[in-house]
């Protein structure tokens, strides 16, 4: 008996400026404009609620490495 467990793994992709919008977009599966307009409004106050999560996010996450097309999987 087999167990057909998927994992969701949180990676910038997509990216406009880093990736993290795309990122979280992909691992929550929703549109990543949404994480853009929060992170626009979260920047509104003064710049640093919305600058330092996004900041961090860039350190933290790794970058999403590039899917190659494979023939032999595709039939």
């Amino acid at each position: 008996m087999t167990k057909d467990v998927s994992y969701r793994k949180l990676e910038r992709q997509d990216g406009m400026v880093a990736g993290v919008c795309g990122g979280l977009g992909a691992f929550f599966g929703i549109n990543p404009i949404w994480f853009r307009i929060l992170f626009l409004i979260l920047l509104l106050p003064g710049g640093l609620p919305g600058l330092l999560p996004y900041v961090l996010l860039w350190i933290i996450l790794p970058k999403a490495k590039p899917e190659f097309f494979d023939p032999i999987k595709t039939g």
